[in-house]
């Protein structure tokens, strides 16, 4: 018994000290701070967009902001270095053109038009322009790499942006550059169980889904997928540490009231919570 007792302790004292690593550094989200109530609110997904209007684009913006909504949307880089709203890696779904976006030019881009419609492929400054503070922003980092170039482009057109914004990314590597930049901003986690979703249980898959690399983005709230609502590193960033909840992808109004109700901000699509 003694024998067996003495080989358990430190396999035991290991674990509790890596569960209480786990706690207080690895998945603690940043030191809860005051957010602007203002962007504590509904988002429409890559603009209020509907069959003829497309998503990401200026007329989809156009629409939200008229309806006084907010306006979830997706940065990435063109070839010369311009933010450019949009969400694929890949052209082809919105524009048909089987190129990644990284390949061509911001002039190259905003000439490919966007579905059947006659929109094109805005950039984050027309974007900016048009919106001018009249209602929040939800900026989406896009970006699976270690390349955080963006998050000083992104910078450099929000410094002097009017209006009321908040910045999210699934990786936490541009979360923490970006705060570098900006650091008085309010920045958000995208969170989803990304074994199940990429279908593949490797060591960055699982690190990822249990939120192990908040220690670098120190997010100061959860974005996670709805079906996440329930899993454990979501109820120990919102419930232990109250980060605010915001959830996705919200596709019904009943599905809206029941975020609702669950205290969490929706980023919703494919209806008019109005209408």
């Amino acid at each position: 018994m003694d024998i067996v007792f003495w080989i358990l302790l430190p396999i035991l004292s290991l674990i509790f000290l890596l569960a209480l690593l786990y706690l207080l550094l690895f998945i603690r989200p940043h030191k809860k701070k005051d957010a602007d109530p203002a962007l504590l609110c509904d988002y429409a997904h890559r603009g209020l967009h509907t069959d003829t209007v497309p998503e990401n684009s200026l007329a989809a913006f156009e629409r939200a902001a008229t309806a006084g909504t907010g306006i979830e949307l997706d940065v990435q880089l063109s070839s010369d270095g311009v933010v450019m709203v949009f969400h694929d890696a890949t052209l082809i779904r919105m524009t048909g053109v089987d190129k990644r976006l990284c390949e061509l030019t911001a002039d190259e881009l905003s000439a490919l038009t966007l579905g059947e419609s006659e929109e094109r492929i805005p950039r984050f400054c027309e974007v900016l322009s048009l919106i001018n503070g009249r209602v929040p922003l939800l900026v989406e980092l896009k970006g699976e790499n270690f390349d955080t170039s963006l998050c000083a482009k992104v910078a450099e057109l929000l410094k002097d942006y009017n209006g009321t914004y908040c910045i999210e990314s699934f990786n936490p590597l541009l979360i923490k550059e970006m705060r570098r930049c900006l650091p008085t901003s309010l920045y958000g986690l995208l969170y989803t169980n990304v074994c199940r979703d990429k279908k593949k249980k490797s060591v960055l898959n699982i690190l990822l889904t249990v939120m192990a690399f908040n220690f670098l983005a120190r997010p100061d709230f959860i974005a996670f997928n709805k079906e996440d609502r329930d899993s454990l590193p979501v109820r120990l960033t919102t419930s232990l540490y109250r980060a605010p909840k915001f959830v996705w992808t919200v596709n019904t109004k009943e599905e809206l009231a029941a975020a609702r109700a669950f205290g969490e901000h929706p980023i919703f699509e494919g209806f008019d919570p109005e209408g």
